[in-house]
């Protein structure tokens, strides 16, 4: 049984049904968590951090099996360009380490979080649950709920 997070609280509050889903802390890929579970790669999402122009951050989650297409995705949030966070200026933004950082564990820091579209097509995902060798299987319709994650074109 995984420890108890503040993501896992944050659901248990909004009565939201999960799995916890522990794995070995040294995988720091969404498709190494997808092979370790044998799950298909489109149902474990990564979380990136992604800056405006105006340096502000935002979540955006993409299935592992996909790569952020930024200009897609500024397009999507109406930005000229956008910039992928460095993994220190991650996890300095998000208090969290690279490979467990989680829109479920950062809810008071109001960054907008974003979805690849492609989620659409699935039930269930995986996320991190905010610490590395940690995830959090749950509905998709409850994940977008909770994060207010807004599904927008920005993978290949």
């Amino acid at each position: 049984m995984a420890e108890k997070l503040n993501s896992m609280r944050l659901l248990e509050r909004q009565k939201i049904a999960y799995i916890a889903r522990d794995f070995p802390a040294s995988i720091h890929s969404a498709d190494g968590v997808a092979d370790y579970f044998d799950l298909p790669h489109k149902m474990v999402y990564k979380t990136l951090v992604v800056l405006t122009n105006a340096k502000k951050p935002c979540l955006v989650m993409v299935a592992g099996n996909h790569a952020l297409n930024l200009k897609l995705f500024a397009k999507a949030i109406g930005q000229k360009k956008v910039y992928m966070a460095a993994h220190k200026e991650a996890e300095r933004l998000t208090g969290l380490q690279t490979g467990g950082i989680s829109a479920l564990a950062l809810p008071h820091k109001n960054y907008p979080v974003y979805i690849d579209e492609s989620v659409l097509q699935l039930e269930r995902v995986l996320v991190s649950a905010g610490k590395r060798g940690i995830n959090i299987e749950l509905a998709v319709a409850d994940l977008m709920k909770i994060t207010k994650a807004k599904a927008v074109a920005c993978a290949r």
